[in-house]
């Protein structure tokens, strides 16, 4: 879903970049130490890949042996990064996570084109669409691979592959925002599509046989929009390289890009991650304005003035309105800035709380209560903190009296994986915004008493700073939502 480039004019310089960065990054330049060493460095990297970890660890053993602030100072929506590994364990390892051999297995499960698969050409730089009506039946499938040279697309493997589920919740959890993932099938000697960019960040593991990719220089720098690019206006690329099973490659949003198997290699199977969409300053600015100036008209007598007459049938906002809507944005930009105000989300928070994949596990009986419920003697800590929020919003009931804010604790505990970034699969619940996200909700008073579960480990029930009478209220909506847990009785605390 993403990429990025810089034009000819620097082409020469920043492929010597790039070639320094591959080798710099590569495993045998970077590592010293005794063979045995290099070994076990080798085989915990897999290892962290292929159990849970934390989220920054999971991501840090991605990008291995380059380190975190490295990567986010030198590469992140700045240029791009290729990783080459001889790796036949890491290689090993990315080729499990969605091999050719187990697509006529998924196919069996009543897939469909257009929306589980795609199956495309790039002919003359044009993307041509091959799909056939109805459910992918394998063989038709396979035979349109073979002799059509088509390259197919499966979205969002996820949902069907345990492993790439844990892998993209990991990422969510790292990330703070929602990641997709596509996976490409192309046999030798084709390309499935032309070149274009994306609005999105994009990671790519080559998972079987090889591609060749070529970048290049944006047009439309960390663009917000997928465009393609006719191959007359792009010049030439500033990289050019292979990817080997094992290998990884990151790319800005904007980048233009396009991708091909070599002829007489066999097909290439590749994962493209995803995520960072919609996910800028400005974006941030439209969430946030609507709820700074609601709670500053409350104060601000001016705010609440009447419009000039006429104002919404007149052609063009005139210099004199323009004026005093920029000294509204200064007045409001000073409280933030001098008095601290407090900024909520309107959407964005809820929007990824609502969507995001749930917790990887495997046995649903693990989202339940566990042990008895809290008593006020006992101490007692959050459970999943990565799949919660806490926020403050207006309360939807609407009455005569003045608008009451209430505190959220939001979750994704019972998200739905099946559904996870497939456009429109629950466009029937969304005017019921609470039906789509799980979670509780208190009043004002209770934020506190919630701030101090969500950044301690344990909290003894008796240090919550909430009146005694509220406290077993809150903690057994907590543990009834399957978000609490009790540690121990407060003697074993202390």
């Amino acid at each position: 879903m993403p990429k990025i480039s810089r034009r000819a004019a620097r082409r020469s310089g920043q492929e010597e970049r790039l070639q320094r960065v591959s080798s710099a990054s590569s495993p045998a330049t970077q590592r010293s130490g005794s063979p045995q060493e290099i070994e076990e460095e080798r085989l915990q990297r897999v290892s962290t890949l292929s159990s849970s970890g934390s989220p920054q660890e999971f991501f840090q053993s991605l990008i291995r042996p380059l380190d975190l602030q490295e990567f986010f100072q030198r590469f992140w929506e700045r240029q791009p990064l290729v990783l080459h590994r001889s790796d036949a364990a890491l290689a090993g390892y990315y080729g499990s996570l969605f091999p050719l051999s187990g697509l006529r297995r998924l196919c069996a499960r009543g897939l469909q084109y257009g929306t589980d698969i795609n199956t495309c050409r790039c002919v003359r730089g044009q993307k041509r669409l091959l799909n056939r009506a109805g459910a992918v039946d394998f063989c038709l499938l396979e035979r349109d691979f073979l002799e059509k040279k088509a390259t197919i697309q499966f979205h969002q493997p996820q949902r069907f592959q345990d492993e790439l589920w844990r892998i993209q919740e990991r990422l969510e959890c790292f990330f703070g925002c929602l990641v997709g993932s596509n996976v490409y099938i192309t046999p030798a000697g084709a390309q499935g599509l032309p070149p274009h960019y994306d609005d999105v960040e994009v990671l790519i593991l080559q998972l079987e046989g090889q591609k060749h990719w070529r970048l290049y220089e944006p047009t439309v720098p960390l663009a917000r929009e997928y465009s393609l690019e006719p191959e007359g206006r792009i010049g030439a690329p500033t990289h050019d390289f292979i990817l080997q099973a094992g290998d990884l490659l990151y790319f800005p949003r904007g980048t233009i890009h396009q991708a091909d198997t070599p002829a007489g290699a066999g097909h290439s199977t590749h994962l493209t991650l995803s995520t960072y969409q919609n996910m800028s300053w400005g974006d941030l600015l439209l969430d946030l304005m609507p709820g700074c100036v609601f709670d500053r008209m409350k104060t601000d007598c001016e705010l609440r003035t009447g419009l000039p007459r006429g104002l919404l049938t007149t052609p063009s906002i005139s210099p004199a309105v323009s004026h005093q809507l920029s000294v509204f944005l200064r007045r409001l930009a000073d409280v933030v800035d001098q008095q601290g105000q407090s900024l909520r989300s309107s959407s964005m928070r809820r929007d990824f709380i609502s969507h995001r994949l749930p917790p990887f596990l495997q046995d649903p009986q693990l989202l339940q209560p566990v042990g008895g419920a809290p008593a006020l003697q006992d101490t007692v800590s959050l459970r999943f903190k990565d799949h919660l929020l806490l926020t403050v919003e207006p309360s939807p009931d609407h009455t005569d009296e003045a608008t009451e804010l209430l505190v959220y604790v939001l979750h994704s505990l019972r998200n739905r994986r099946d559904t996870h970034m497939m456009m429109g699969a629950s466009d029937e619940d969304e005017d019921d915004e609470e039906s789509q996200v799980g979670g509780l909700r208190f009043p004002l008073s209770h934020l506190e008493a919630l701030q101090q579960l969500l950044v301690s480990d344990r909290v003894p029930v008796e240090d919550l700073q909430l009146q005694q009478e509220d406290k077993l209220n809150l903690l057994l909506a907590l543990w009834s939502e399957g978000l609490l847990r009790v540690t121990g009785a407060l003697e074993n605390h202390h």
